[in-house]
């Protein structure tokens, strides 16, 4: 059963087939969109995870058909009151890079002592024009004072997850795959896929 991915994001893409073809045992391959490159991108202007992912999928799931997914992901620092939340891949204006992202996390962070954090993951499934679902995930960890590792990418290098005694950038993509916020919401979409489809069947 074939699965359209609203990203052409090649960190989002390895991660996404990379859990789709572990959770789901190789009956979801995933692919972007076609043409997804040559679409203008929707504004996000939901307050939400939820809102963000479902919009997007419904967005570019009229520009296909079948299967597709779209997901909303960030960053919620309990000292800045739950942000970047949704605002995490532009935090820093505009065309933000990661290392200005994360740069300027550090500064709003300076002197705070408290660097507890979460990633959150939003995906949200439609087909032909419905939506089927929306499916979270979250990992807890902490934000350390300078970036640590390369492997990943976004705000990983800065997030410490106390259970490997390491950043997620410094963590294996098979190790972050287990416990990480984008795992945990595919892994709850498999699931309900295989109870409308079960063997993956069309």
């Amino acid at each position: 059963m074939r699965l359209w991915c609203a990203s052409s994001n090649p960190g989002k893409l390895a991660e996404f087939r990379l859990a789709l073809d572990t959770f789901g045992h190789g009956r979801y391959p995933v692919e972007p969109l076609p043409g997804i490159n040559l679409l203008a991108p929707p504004e996000e202007t939901g307050s939400t995870f939820e809102e963000n992912a479902a919009a997007k999928a419904l967005y570019y799931g009229g520009h296909g058909s079948g299967l597709l997914f779209a997901d909303d992901s960030g960053l919620e620092v309990d000292a800045l009151g739950g942000a970047p939340g949704v605002h995490s891949a532009r935090f820093a204006g505009p065309g933000a890079t990661d290392a200005d992202n994360n740069r300027l996390l550090l500064e709003r962070l300076r002197g705070v002592g408290c660097r507890a954090a979460r990633f959150v993951c939003v995906v949200a499934l439609v087909e032909d024009g419905r939506l089927l679902g929306t499916f979270r995930g979250s990992v807890e960890g902490r934000i350390l004072e300078a970036p640590r590792g390369s492997n990943g990418f976004g705000y990983d290098p800065l997030f410490f997850y106390p259970p490997f005694g390491c950043t997620l950038a410094e963590a294996s993509r098979e190790q972050k795959l287990q416990v990480s916020h984008r795992g945990n919401a595919l892994a709850a979409m498999i699931r309900h896929l295989a109870t409308i489809r079960p063997g993956g069947r069309e």
